[in-house]
């Protein structure tokens, strides 16, 4: 036997797995003895959670009291601080199993008993907003303890982050979390990536196609839910490519009450066949908008950018142009005009790199702005891979990123420049009208008709009794 048959030894291994329990009890276990091990990777995940900075303590199926019935949580984290503890639950579910609102209710009972300060879940549910949890358990139970949720997505990023950005001090320790990334990543470990959109997707896809869906249908809704879910994954795993937060972009008004976002969505799903969201990406130009139209079966990433201030239009228009030299000839570009309403003009990039003034109709005009978009189809199967919808929207992404979005940047005017006093050439001053009194400016510059070795430094005495009064 060859030794390229032989499997390297692992610290976390995914051979034995032998059914949901065992997968569910080996992710757990995996995931808070790193928490503990690695003290970066548990601040980042635990702080933003509310716990203090300190060491962590880490335990699996923690038995206790609940009435009558003993209650299994599948582990416990805790932190001691300076000056405070804090203490909280974990209940995690993998593969395609979901968090059930008794079972998690029970817990939140045991933690008010207890003392201890949050209950946090983990699952493949990405829950349409941040904040937000896939399961809706009784309000009451949440006046004492608080309720977090982190999808297996979310967890791999993070980890992810901290190892490949942001760093460990600790050599053996950024093994240790290298170790999870890899189980994480293995199709068996049961942390599975965004890869249906639900049991709604098909009915709505058609209903859109004939016309028959209202905004009041549960399904778009079911569906509006799974489309922002799909945005924060996307988000997440573009996070991952290029080592920083990428995060859904909301407004306030939505962050503070989501249902405003999902009305939204509705809406525009039933009126023209859109679903649309954002994505705002650190030091870019704007945030990436992503509009699936399930209608003409096409999905369009595109992002707005001021026009420069200065310049001939059709110079702003090459200031663009000459941005875009990787992206393809499929490009749209658009360009709205000051104090136009309506639509702007709109080319393709590779007409336009021929003839830029047929991006402005009125040389004369100046361009407001521009808007530079990218399409492809959309694929119509609920799952994920070749040919689905999931699979379309993040291809679309991860190309609009790489070949528009990353080489975009936004105009800034040129700093004014301080003016060269050496460089100014004076006119000479006729000899009558020197002035006989001593100057910073006497010696400076040469008198008509005298010689550089011979030009006086300072008024002489002859020189003051000839001239003129």
């Amino acid at each position: 036997m060859t030794e390229e048959t032989w499997h390297q030894a692992r610290l976390i291994p995914t051979s034995g797995i032998s059914g949901a329990d065992e997968q569910e009890r080996r992710a757990t276990s995996a995931l808070l003895a790193v928490m503990m091990s690695v003290r970066e990777f548990g601040r980042a995940l635990c702080q933003p959670l509310g716990a203090p900075a300190g060491a962590l303590e880490t335990y699996v199926e923690v038995p206790f009291q609940l009435g009558e019935r003993k209650i299994f949580p599948d582990g416990l984290v805790r932190s001691r601080g300076r000056k405070k503890s804090w203490t909280a639950l974990v209940e995690t579910k993998t593969g395609t199993n979901t968090l059930q609102a008794d079972q998690l209710e029970s817990y939140l009972d045991v933690a008010r008993e207890q003392g201890f300060d949050a209950l946090i879940t983990i699952s493949n549910e990405i829950p349409p907003a941040p904040g937000q949890h896939p399961t809706k358990v009784d309000k009451k139970r949440l006046k004492k303890v608080s309720l977090h949720h982190l999808s297996w997505s979310q967890v791999l990023t993070e980890a992810v982050m901290q190892k490949e950005h942001r760093g460990v001090a600790d050599p053996d320790q950024a093994w240790i979390l290298g170790e999870l990334i890899r189980y994480l990543e293995h199709p068996r470990s049961g942390a599975l990536e965004f890869d249906d959109m639900g049991q709604s997707w098909v009915p709505v896809r058609q209903a859109v196609a004939q016309g028959t869906l209202r905004a009041t249908d549960k399904t778009a809704a079911e569906v509006a839910a799974k489309f922002d879910a799909l945005l924060r994954y996307a988000s997440l795993r573009l996070g991952r490519q290029l080592g920083t937060d990428v995060t859904v972009s909301l407004s306030r008004r939505e962050v503070a009450d989501p249902s405003l976002r999902t009305q939204a969505l509705t809406s525009s799903l039933a009126e023209r066949g859109q679903l649309s969201g954002a994505i705002r990406i650190p030091n870019t130009v704007g945030p990436m908008v992503i509009t699936a139209d399930l209608r003409a079966g096409q999905v369009t990433c595109h992002v707005d950018l001021d026009a420069p201030h200065t310049g001939q239009p059709k110079t702003r228009v090459n200031w663009l142009v000459r941005q875009l030299r990787s992206a393809p000839d499929s490009t749209r570009v658009e360009a709205f005009i000051a104090h136009q309403r309506g639509p702007g003009t709109a080319e393709l990039l590779q007409a336009i790199k021929e003839q830029p003034l047929l991006l402005l109709p009125d040389p004369k005009k100046e361009p407001r702005s521009f808007r530079v978009a990218l399409s492809q189809p959309t694929g119509a199967k609920r799952g994920s891979g070749r040919g689905s919808f999931i699979g379309s929207v993040l291809d679309a992404t991860d190309a609009f990123y790489a070949d528009v979005l990353q080489h975009l940047r936004a105009w800034s005017a040129a700093p004014p420049k301080m003016r060269d006093e050496t460089a100014v050439e004076e006119e000479p001053v006729p000899p009558p009208l020197v002035s006989t009194s001593l100057s910073s400016q006497d010696g400076t510059q040469q008198q008509p008709g005298s010689s550089a070795s011979t030009a006086p430094t300072e008024a002489t005495p002859e020189r003051a009794e000839t001239a003129p009064v």
